[in-house]
Formats: structure tokens, sequence, C-alpha cells
């Protein structure tokens, strides 16, 4: 009679929507607590939006003090807000380069889940992180003019969520396509800059070259710039010129369509890349 214990069944568990649910939510809390332990990145988190909104906008103030009738810092708050948070989304969908280099990314990877609930899990914490850098700059929308009206903070937040989880899911789209942080960061610093000039945020959209013109309906941020400047103005009655396509004025809803949907997009490409990622 043989003395050797049988070895114990290895039990994987099956794929199912509840380790899904709960996988989304430890990806989530992992890059939320990533962000609370990283001080210098929170400082940078609470700096840079007050950095961008006094020099920024008191600087180009000087050039030129109004537009449309109202000061050039109150006109620039809803790009200043869209590029606070865009640096920041971008950076937390690179942990997926870092998690790749130190090896962390293969035990995700082996986990008896979809894929895709990774890419939400990162989308979700990365437009969580967003959200709160976007709601600094919005606890000081007062400097800028702009009413701290109810409905307006809360259409503005809302926006902000979409605008996050686009730009993160934009970020992991291109993150699960590199190897190296490096690499990551260069692809990121030298979309960012076009992304963000051609939105729209720093200028009107109202005679445009052709050719810019063009450009700004293909920039994804566009759509999601012209929403917000949309709501401030609104309430402010300011009427200002937007996004057209042939000419007439896209619908509000059309707009946060786009994002929606560039969104699921860049998230459902990223998933097919992670499903062929070992």
């Amino acid at each position: 009679m043989s003395n050797v214990a049988a070895s114990p069944e290895l039990l994987i568990p099956k794929q199912s929507f509840a380790n899904d649910l709960r996988t989304i939510k430890v990806v989530w809390q992992r890059d939320l607590i990533r962000f609370w332990a990283d001080k210098p990145r929170i400082f940078g988190s609470v700096g840079q939006p007050f950095l961008y909104f006094f020099v920024l906008g008191t600087g180009m103030s000087t050039i030129v003090p109004q537009t449309h009738g109202i000061s050039l810092r109150t006109f620039l708050f809803p790009g200043v807000l869209s590029l606070s948070v865009m640096f920041t989304c971008f950076l937390s969908a690179g942990s997926i380069v870092t998690d790749r280099e130190f090896g962390f990314m293969r035990v995700m990877l082996v986990a008896p889940v979809r894929r895709g609930a990774i890419v939400v899990g990162k989308c979700l914490g990365g437009a969580t992180v967003g959200v709160f850098q976007g709601s600094l700059l919005l606890a000081i929308a007062g400097l800028a003019h702009i009413p701290y009206d109810p409905i307006l903070m809360v259409t503005l937040l809302g926006e902000l969520v979409l605008l996050s989880f686009m730009l993160t899911a934009i970020g992991v789209l291109v993150a699960v396509q590199v190897r190296r942080m490096q690499s990551f960061m260069a692809i990121m610093q030298l979309s960012a800059a076009p992304m963000y000039f051609m939105s729209g945020a720093l200028f009107p959209l109202d005679g445009l070259p052709a050719w810019l013109a063009v450009l700004n309906r293909l920039d994804p941020l566009s759509y999601a710039v012209d929403p917000m400047r949309r709501a401030v103005m609104g309430r402010l009655g300011v009427p200002v010129a937007g996004l057209t396509w042939g000419g007439a004025r896209l619908p509000l809803s059309v707009e946060l369509g786009v994002v929606i949907a560039i969104a699921l997009m860049a998230a459902w490409c990223s998933t097919e890349r992670f499903e062929r990622m070992n």
C-alpha cells in the first residue's frame, strides 16, 4: 500500500457574472488605493487645476480680455476643466504598463474572469480619479464668475464622468499595445497636446479655417468640451458657436452619444487586445 497521500484536486471557479463584478470592484479599488498612497500624485492633482486656472486663464486674459462679452477666464473654464482630468486619466491607464513590466498583470490574466472585467475596472478607477480632480476645479468655479447653480454643477459633474471614462478608455487602449512605460508616456505626450489644442478648449469654434474645423470635428475631446461650454454659457445666457455637422448645430444628445460611443469602442478594442495578451 502506498503511503503517498493523494494530491488534492485543484478547483478552478467558473466564470460568472458575480466574479466579473467582484473583479471590477477589486481593480477599481486597487486604482484608488494606489492613488491615495501616492502623496506626490495627490499633491499634483490638487495643484494642477489651480495652476491651469490661474496661470493659463490670467496670462491669456492679458492678451484677450474678453470674448463673446465675457471674461476670457470664464470662457476658458470648460476647457481648463477638461485639461485638468486628461493627464490624470492617462496616467491611471498607464498603470497597466507598469503592472505588465513587474509581472502583476500576469496574475490578473490567469484569473478565471473575463478580460473585459479588468478593462472596465481600470476605466472606472481612472474615471473616479479624474472626476475627483475635476471636482477640485468645480469648487473654485466662482473665481471664474460661474454661479454655483446646483443644476449646472450636477450637469458638469455628469459630463466629467463621461469625459474621464472616455479618456481612461483611450489610455487603456494605448497601454495594452506597449510594453514599456517610457513608450506609453511618449505616445501620450505626442497625442495629448494635439487632442487638447484642436478640441476648441482655448478658442471659439466660429470662423475657424476649414482645415482646423475638420480636425476639430475629428477630435474626440471636442465632443466633451462643447457640452461643458454649452452648459456654462447657457447658464450665463451667453450664445456661443458650437460643433456643427454640415452647417447644423449638433444636439447635446448627439455630442454625448459620440463620447459614450468612443469610450465603449476603446474599451471593446482593449478587451479584444487583452484576450490575446499572455
